[in-house]
Formats: C-alpha cells, structure tokens, sequence
C-alpha cells in the first residue's frame, strides 16, 4: 500500500510503498502522536526503514491496498 507522510519544515512529501496493513501503519503513527514512540518507523517493500521524528509529523496519508497485476495486456 502507498503511504505519504507530510514533514514539517520539508519541501516534499515521502512516499512509499509499504507490505505493512493499514491497521499497522496506524498504529505506528498512534504510537507516535501520543508520546509511546519518539520515531514513527515504517518498512518500504524494499526493506528499507524509513524513520521520522514524532515531532515533526505534519500528515500521514494511508492509500488503499492494491493488488500487483501480473500478466501480459495491450493498453
């Protein structure tokens, strides 16, 4: 799932595509805005961890779930 996460004092967004659920990602951020984690922490499907101080959350957009489409089709 795509999730964008709006920084404070940050020109851009990050984006990333996370095999975390939704509930996961929410909780991670739940952990976060109430002082239990001073890090919101999440894994991109590439295992990368991409860490932000709690602090400086402005936004975290959870997408929808997709589906990977495997096969061959003409556009």
């Amino acid at each position: 799932m795509e999730v964008k996460i709006g920084v404070q004092h940050a020109p851009r967004e990050i984006v990333l595509e996370s095999g975390q659920t939704a509930e996961e990602v929410e909780s991670a951020v739940s952990e976060a805005l109430s002082g239990k984690a001073q890090l919101l922490s999440l894994v991109d499907d590439h295992g990368r961890k991409v860490l932000v101080p709690a602090e400086r959350l402005a936004y975290v957009e959870i997408g929808e779930p997709t589906a990977r489409k495997v096969g061959f089709s003409a556009l």
